[in-house]
This record gives C-alpha cells, structure tokens and sequence, in this order.
C-alpha cells in the first residue's frame, strides 16, 4: 500500500508508506498488490498491519541524527568538534538539519497517526472484532501525542491536525497555544490507556502500561506549564498516580544488569515499556541507523561507516559519574575498556598484513610519547558487528529498539512528582524507588532526595537517550532562570582521558583541557520553525490561538 501526504500546513513530507503484516514479526510487509485503503482494514490483521508504520517509518527521521543531536546535544550529554555543533553549541537555527528532519517527522507521525484512526474507523467492518478496531485506534492516538509532545516540547505553539484531508483546502490553519496542545496529548493519551490491553496484541506493541507510562510523563510536565516557581499539584498526583500503576501492576520489571538493556538480543524486555521497533533487512528508513554515527570507528561496525569518533561525553556529564558507576561503561566508552559482547577487527602481530577479530579493547590515542583519549566514546546503541547480532547488522542497519519509555523513568517520574513542590523529601517509596536504580548503577543509597539529586540520576540513567533536553524544557516551565543557569554552566571543552592500563582499564583520570561554555537565553532556548516551513506556512507567523476541542 502505498500513499503519499502532503505536508504541514499545504503539505506534509513524505510519505511512501509501505504497510506491515503480521507473520513472523509485525513489520513483515504484506503483499501490496492493488491495496487501497476503502478494501484494506478488513480483518483483524490488516487493521493492525495498518498501524505497523507507526513503530519505524515515520519516526525514521528523528531517530537517524535529531534524537541524540536535540535531545542529547542540546541537553549537555554530547560535545564534538565537527558534529552536530550547531545543537552542541545552543546555536541551532532555522537551517540546523535536525531543526527539519525532526519537525518533518514528527507531523508523518501525526499524518499516518490520522490516516490510521480515521481509515479504521471508516473502513473497518463489522467482522472486525470492536477491541480489535479500538486497539488500531489507540494505537493511532497514542502515537499522535507522542508527537506532540515532542512538537510542543521543542517549539512550543504548534498546530494541532485531526484530518490530513482538511489541509488541502484549509489555508487559514494555524498554532495552537501550548495549554492546548497539552489539553490535546493528555486526551489522546487517556483514550489510549482505556482502549489498549494490557498485553500486547505482538511483542513489541504499546500497551495500556505503555499509555499509562507516558501520561506520568505529560503530567509531570504540564504541571509546570503557565507556574511560576512551583507546580500544579493536582497533576503531580496524576503523574505519582499513574507511574505507581504501572510500577506495581503492569508486569514490568528492571532488567538486572544495566548494559544488558543495550544489546540487540534483549530487544522488547521486560523493563521496555514503549520502544520503537526496527528491521536491519528492511526497506530504507525502517532500519535504527545510530550506530553509524555514533560508534568511534569502522573496526567496530564490521563495514565503513562508523563516523563517530570526534563524538563523545561533555565532561559536564563525566563529572557526574561516580568512579563504581556502572552506567558510564554502558554508555560511554573510556581508554581501556573491555566488552565481550563487541568485537574489533585488528592487525594481526604475527602475520603482517592480516587480521583478527577480538573481543573490543578500546584503544588509546599516542602522541609524541603520552597516551590518552580526548573522548568518551558513545557506547549506548552502539551494538558492534553482525557476528555480535546473530548476524543482523550491515551498513547503517541495526536492529537496536529505540527506547521512548522504560520502566526506569516511571521510578523518576514517581519520585519526583511526590518531591514537588517541596525543596527536599524523604518520602520512602520515592527513596526506595530511587535507590532501586542506584543499587543497580553499583551506588550507595539516598537518605533524602532533592530536585537536583533527581535531575543528577535522569542524566546518568538516561543520557543518549534523546532525554536530557526535555528535562529543562520541562524545568523552564515554571522554573526558567534555573534552567538557562544549567545550560551555561555546562562544560563541553576539550578534555583528556587517562587510564590505568591499556587493556582492562580499572581507575581513571579525566582532565578538563580547554574548558567551552556555549551561553543560552530566551531568545535561542526553544527551537526556531524550520525555515522550509515559515517559507511555505506564513500562518506559523501568526499568534497562537485556542483549539476547538
């Protein structure tokens, strides 16, 4: 099936959708021959085929490059010298790459999210069990706020689209305020949690939990909205609410070993609560292409991309590691460091001109007679070889879930909405909550929490996440002063990585070579309409108004 939208707000980029089926694996395409939409949503596996795209496709865009350079970048996990320094740097505008491809995706999830719940309820028959109908629906909703909330986190005003068809005559649709899109997200989201099960009907598909998780998230966050200082306390209680509902009811459970989560093999474990799902032998865009950018080098890839290593860690987020912090290893790479579930193509000492495959060893840089990294390599999605991934990896192709929630951040979430407005709680499940993480990390337990203390593990336990950002901009709701002091205080210069030994690295230094502070204001510190869009859409120029719900 194929179909193409126009884009936002004359005509939505992309999409040749190519729908999935649901065979070995959900994203398995079906036979696409002479599929239109009036004689497609037919049976239960159309319905859900219908929906498959939602998982990969449209979100392609954002998760390639804008994941990590905007949520990553911008929120002062990364530093580079050539990639990505325009986010790195604060310095993004309406021309940044990542301004486009993440706006342009996030409405394809809107577009298909629309096309989806409208294609099912007008198409679907009646033999179409209705759970079956209403869980395509939910699926749909779901989706959709997932992109607005990432829409209204990075532009704020944006405006909100129920029918893609309304925009080929509709010239007068523009923003929305941001108490409206909030309005928008939450509804959807409430819809999906009371129509999706509560096991999926495929592994890999959201759930109720899956809704319930995200509204903790969007609670949390609109607590703050149009606040000054403090937060509204009713929707810190629905955040506290629905976190604890999935913690203690959903079946979900943390994964024992932290680096585990980052292996291909534990795709959709029992900690993932939304994720989405990739194919390495798909067609283009359904693939995770991160490692390609992220990992320091080709040895590691097995084929020629692996472009990553000017990349690495800000030493703002080094700073925060404690030296028995298990997650710097997961996501980080040091001098030194050893993983057997990565593998390395070197020179062979013995036969000049040769190769070995060994287990990853990550080297040290020389120069002159002294040796040190000038970067913590990213370690996060970077999964290795296809001999590493039962053979499923190929150039810019990884099979790798993107993880959107897990069950780690509803433990955060919880704690931080019973913190609230209060400068310090000792509430003894957030501790417990809290410290359930830490215990996991190798760290010692919390007697009390503070924000900054659950600001600190968000940063360690979700760094290349695409999460940091999103931290303040939820913090620079009702707390903006304190937001924009983070940023500028955030160190991304140069530094240098000194280890113990050369293999097997156990201790080491890490030295601030030329420090680099990138100042932020109100003027820069949301995301400027992408100039394709002001270009195409002058409406975007207009004030904000009221949805009509």
């Amino acid at each position: 099936m194929t179909k193409r939208y126009h884009s936002l707000l004359l005509a939505f980029p992309l999409v040749m959708l190519l729908l999935a089926g649901c065979s070995k694996s959900f994203l398995n395409r079906p036979p696409e021959d002479q599929i239109v939409d009036a004689n497609f949503y037919q049976t239960t596996e159309q319905v859900m085929a219908g929906t498959a795209p939602l998982y990969n496709l449209v979100w392609f865009a954002y998760n390639d490059k804008a994941s990590h350079g905007l949520g990553d970048g911008r929120g002062g996990v990364l530093m580079s010298g050539s990639y990505q320094v325009s986010n790195i740097r604060m310095q993004t505008t309406d021309v940044t790459p990542e301004v486009y491809s993440a706006w342009s995706a996030f409405y394809n999830v809107v577009a298909q999210s629309n096309m989806a719940i409208n294609n099912i309820s007008k198409y679907a028959p009646a033999a179409v069990p209705d759970n079956i109908k209403r869980y395509g629906i939910a699926e749909g909703r779901f989706m959709r706020a997932a992109a607005y909330y990432y829409l209204v986190m990075n532009w704020g005003p944006v405006p909100l689209i129920e029918d893609n068809y309304k925009l080929l005559t509709d010239t007068s649709l523009s923003r929305n305020t941001v108490e409206s899109v909030w309005q928008f997200i939450i509804r959807d989201l409430r819809y999906a949690a009371d129509n999706l099960p509560s096991t999926p009907y495929q592994k890999g598909r959201i759930t109720k939990w899956s809704a319930e998780g995200m509204l903790a998230r969007m609670y949390l966050t609109r607590a703050g909205v149009g606040q000054t200082a403090s937060r509204t306390q009713t929707d810190l209680d629905s955040a506290a609410y629905f976190s604890a509902d999935v913690i203690n009811n959903s079946g979900a459970a943390l994964m024992t070993n932290y680096e585990d989560l980052f292996l291909t093999a534990n795709n959709n474990n029992s900690e993932s609560l939304f994720a989405l799902q990739w194919k390495y032998d798909g067609d283009w865009g359904t693939q995770n292409t991160v490692q390609a950018f992220l990992a320091y080098g080709p040895e590691i890839t097995g084929f020629g991309d692996g472009w990553g290593g000017d990349i690495g860690a800000s030493l703002d987020q080094l700073k925060l590691y404690s030296p028995n912090d298990k997650r710097r290893k997961a996501t980080f790479m040091y001098p030194g460091d050893h993983y057997s579930s990565i593998h390395q193509q070197v020179d062979d000492p013995d036969h000049p001109g040769k190769k070995l495959i060994q287990e990853l060893q990550v080297p040290w840089n020389y120069v002159g007679t002294d040796r040190y990294n000038t970067r913590a390599w990213v370690k996060k999605y970077v999964v290795g070889r296809p001999e590493d991934n039962n053979g499923k990896v190929t150039q810019q192709h990884t099979e790798i879930n993107t993880y959107m929630m897990r069950l780690a951040e509803l433990y955060l979430i919880y704690a931080e909405a019973k913190l609230g407005n209060t400068a310090v709680t000792t509430d003894a499940t957030a501790l417990k909550y809290v410290n359930v993480l830490r215990k996991r990390a190798g760290l010692l337990d919390k007697a009390q929490l503070t924000w900054d203390d659950i600001y600190t593990e968000r940063r360690l336990e979700l760094a290349m996440e695409g999460q940091a950002w999103y931290d303040l901009v939820r913090l620079h709701y009702y707390d903006p002063q304190k937001a924009l002091a983070i940023i500028n205080a955030q160190d991304k210069g140069t530094y240098r990585i000194v280890a113990n030994a050369e293999k097997n690295a156990t201790s080491w230094i890490v030295t601030s070579d030329v420090p680099a502070f990138y100042p932020v204001t109100e003027s820069n510190f949301m995301l400027p309409y992408p100039a394709q869009e002001l270009a195409a859409a002058p409406n975007l120029r207009k004030p904000p108004v009221p949805y009509k719900f």
